[in-house]
């Protein structure tokens, strides 16, 4: 069988041009023998469509959407076409809609397989949407009985660990009922290391039930979340025999019957994926949201530099604009190597002091904070005054601002509220300051990118004399090494304290991130591109109490 494995990158809510993009896949690839189109999970709505899912109107148009595909697929008598798209779940109770994957062929439909596991755990919260399919069908193509399951479908195998989530398995179950060739089509979004974990599981499957198994993932970035792609085939013994590039749209024709040189297994480099996927997300928001250039504040340190390199890789030198501004505080060599940065990078740069405002304000002030001692207050007055220029700006000018900070700070609340944390998309929030110097590595690997002195000099705000960020914080090896036992193992202070963690510096970091709360529940929308980022996926209280215990 000759299956067009389709990694497609569809807007969400765009029913209409979704359809579009699928019918000209279609008419593209008209004299290409398939037997067999697959397109990703929901790949009319988008994924996550979200709260779209209860207007009536966007139901209609999905129907609207299915209704004509299904008269278009006559226009292909010799093809099937699959894709994900919402039915309704035929239940009297419950949710209305089912998350389903839908074949077609000639006018007729073959299978509407509804998605089984609804996943509820991190950012995915289907169950408020979707109804859960009944029992599993499969269906004929030609001398092939296809099993199709949906993303999560495929992730509830009995070897993928002690702890599974739901009672049943349904590629076991589309196997029994007589499946000779597995799809499962998603939306399956990146985080680091996401990629080896679905490359063994779903080659942990094809190797269990003796069966093909086609892959087939949508890519772009939508909000926060970022798809990578990687779709894949794997023959029935389990090697792989196809595969699709990361973060880009790509239409692979395989043969299921031929048996080619087997592919090389991905050997997915952790810092280079993740620069990757930082790239088509920066590129992707700003596009979807109908933004055609950017702004930042270059401060001369590392965190804004990466982030001007990622951006100038996603939208084009001409397209983004670094802006310093410089304070009694700011040391010169901060201005020059943020002028020195953007002139390798080829972007605008310009240079706004902010003295005279500051001190106009200071003076305003004054009479209220006459005899304090200056503290905290002016440090922030200062990042304040920085982030309304860049506002000012990107209202003048319609331009993206996009804001710097790191996964680190943004932990422990070491960032200004309507400061530095202002923009309309944060870049590099989901990374830990040691992920920014391996970054940073990276994109100077053929060459000085990121001038030396930025990687080098120690970090600081430049907000007060002589100040360093490890005069507020503890050190970032430090730092980073407790947030990854707090945040994304879920650890207890006694469990990090056992293993030989200082107990006043862990409790501090413990008490600043349920302290800063209320800071990132008001910061722009993050690229996630760790297993837990801030944001969608982590819901924690503001006004509580509570011990790490």
């Amino acid at each position: 069988m000759k299956i067009a494995l389709c990694q497609l990158n569809p807007l969400v809510g765009d029913v209409k041009g979704n359809a579009d993009r699928l019918c000209g896949v279609l008419e593209e690839r008209r004299s290409s023998g398939c037997d067999l189109f697959v397109f990703p999970e929901l790949y009319l709505q988008g994924y996550p469509p979200r709260d779209l899912l209860e207007k009536e109107w966007f139901v209609r148009q999905s129907m609207a959407a299915l209704e004509r595909l299904t008269a278009v697929s006559r226009s292909y008598p010799d093809s099937a076409i699959l894709f994900g798209t919402i039915l309704p779940s035929g239940k009297t109770y419950g949710k209305r809609l089912a998350n389903a994957a839908v074949l077609l062929k000639n006018g007729e439909t073959l299978l509407a397989q509804h998605k089984t596991l609804l996943p509820t755990y991190d950012i995915f919260d289907e169950t408020r949407y979707f109804e859960s399919a009944g029992p599993l069908k499969v269906a004929k193509i030609n001398d092939e009985t296809i099993g199709v399951s949906i993303c999560e479908d495929a992730w509830n195998d009995t070897e993928i660990g002690p702890a599974r989530r739901y009672e049943r398995e349904p590629v076991a179950e589309l196997a029994a009922a007589g499946a000779t060739l597995l799809v499962n089509i998603s939306a399956s979004p990146f985080h680091s290391g996401k990629e080896h974990a679905r490359y063994s599981t779903m080659q942990r499957h094809a190797r269990r039930h003796r069966l093909p198994l086609v892959f087939v993932n949508q890519i772009g970035g939508n909000d926060d979340l970022i798809f990578d792609g990687n779709s894949m085939f794997f023959d029935a013994e389990g090697t792989l025999r196809g595969r699709l590039p990361a973060f880009r749209e790509e239409i692979t024709v395989i043969d299921t019957r031929l048996t080619d040189a087997p592919c090389a297994v991905p050997d997915h480099d952790r810092i280079e994926s993740v620069h990757d996927a930082l790239v088509l997300g920066v590129a992707d928001y700003a596009r979807k949201c109908g933004f055609s250039a950017t702004l930042l504040g270059l401060s001369g340190g590392i965190d804004s530099a990466l982030t001007a390199v990622i951006v100038r890789r996603a939208m084009g030198p001409a397209n983004v604009w670094g802006v310093t501004m410089p304070s009694r505080y700011s040391s010169p060599g901060s201005v020059d190597d943020s002028r020195e940065l953007a002139q390798r990078l080829g972007i605008r740069f310009s240079r706004i002091p902010i003295e005279n405002v500051f001190s106009s304000l200071c003076v305003a002030l004054d009479p209220f904070f006459a005899g304090m001692t200056p503290d905290v207050t002016e440090e922030n007055l200062q990042a304040r005054i920085r982030g309304t220029i860049l506002m000012a700006l990107s209202n003048k000018f319609n331009l993206l601002l996009l804001s710097t900070g790191n996964k680190s700070e943004l932990a422990v609340g070491y960032g200004t509220l309507y400061g530095d944390m202002n923009g309309g998309l944060s870049v590099i929030s989901d990374l830990s300051k040691e992920m920014v110097y391996q970054l940073a590595e990276y994109v100077n690997r053929e060459g000085e990118v990121i001038p030396r002195p930025i990687i080098d000099k120690a970090p600081s705000a430049e907000l007060r004399p002589n100040q360093k960020d490890e005069d507020s914080l503890p050190s970032y090896p430090m730092l980073d090494a407790v947030l990854e036992r707090l945040i994304e193992r879920g650890d207890s202070l006694s469990e990090i304290i056992a293993d030989g963690f200082d107990r006043t510096t862990v409790t501090w970091i413990a008490q600043a991130i349920s302290r800063n709360e209320y800071k990132r529940r008001q910061a722009p929308v993050g690229l996630k591109v760790t297993p837990k980022a801030f944001g969608p996926g982590r819901r924690f209280p503001i006004a509580a109490r509570y011990d790490w215990l």
